[in-house]
Parts: structure tokens; sequence; C-alpha cells
């Protein structure tokens, strides 16, 4: 019997649960608003907890499939998030280095926000949340195999946009 604690299990996946909602949605409000009706959820679910092999991934195949819910219901509003949601790194040492630096960050936000549900959600789990591939299959339903490949045609999407972006400043 596996001893599950809402607290100390669930409750600690609320920001990766925010994240791969944010990367789904493309807004913030609906990603609060899918990771509190994903945190009910696993919650009501409580008694059946013992059957579950692993609550991460149950709690994160229920983020995704509430935020593909808000997303449809929304319309397919594939508006990129805004600047303040998305992190953004600053290493250069002068003003110009930091302002180029932001603009690469955000380039590749907005490429990555332009690709497919799947291959933006795979991406978020893996390269950004350090899920394994066997995990994100299970959060995702789909096989390791598919996530491999979905990982993989994203990564080369942004590379091959990015390239073309940074080659003739499109």
């Amino acid at each position: 019997m596996k001893n599950i604690s809402f607290r100390s299990d669930v409750l600690p996946l609320k920001n990766i649960l925010y994240r791969l909602a944010l990367r789904i949605t493309l807004s913030r409000e609906d990603a609060e608003d899918v990771v509190q009706d994903t945190l009910l959820k696993v919650w009501n679910r409580r008694d059946d907890w013992h059957a579950i092999d692993s609550i991460e991934a149950y709690s994160l195949a229920v983020c995704r499939n509430l935020s593909l819910d808000k997303a449809k219901k929304a319309g397919g509003d594939n508006r990129p998030i805004s600047g303040d949601e998305a992190e953004s790194a600053d290493t250069g040492r002068d003003p110009y280095e930091r302002a180029a630096q932001r603009d690469r960050v955000e380039q590749v936000r907005r490429i990555v926000d332009s690709l497919p549900e799947k291959q933006r959600s795979c991406m978020q789990l893996r390269d950004f949340e350090g899920k394994s591939y066997k995990e994100i299959a299970a959060a995702m339903g789909i096989s390791e195999e598919q996530v491999k490949v979905n990982i993989f045609r994203a990564r080369q999407a942004v590379k091959q946009k990015y390239n073309e972006i940074d080659r003739y400043g499109l």
C-alpha cells in the first residue's frame, strides 16, 4: 500500500503543473484555473490513490487534459505568452548584451509557442521540467517512442526556425 500525502506528494507539483498548463493554454489566468482544477480533481480521487502507479504522472495527465479543454474552449486562441510570463535570462554584462540576450530568449519562446501542442508539451516536460521519457509517456498517454519523436521534431523545428530568423531577420 502506497502512502501518498496531498501535502508532500501533490502540492509540490503545482509549479510544474502551472508551467505545463501555461505552455498549453498560453494564458496565465487559464493556467492558474487549470492548476486549481487539477489539484481539486486529484484530491477528489484520493480514495483511489492506492491504485495509481505514479501520482505525478496522473496529475500531469489531468493537468494536460484540462489545459487542452480550456484551450479548445478559448477557440484555439494561439497568442504567445507575454514577456512577463516568460522567464528571461539576463546574463549579458552591458545593456546591449542583455538586450540581445532578451531578444534571443523572446525569439525562442515565440518559436516554441508556435509548435503543435503535443510537441510543446513533450518539450516542456523533457527540456524544462527534466522528466523522463517514461514519465512523459505516462502523463500524455502516448508511447515513449512517440514522446521521443515529438521532442526530436520540436527541437528540429525550433533550431530551423531560429536559424532562419537569425540568418534572414524574419
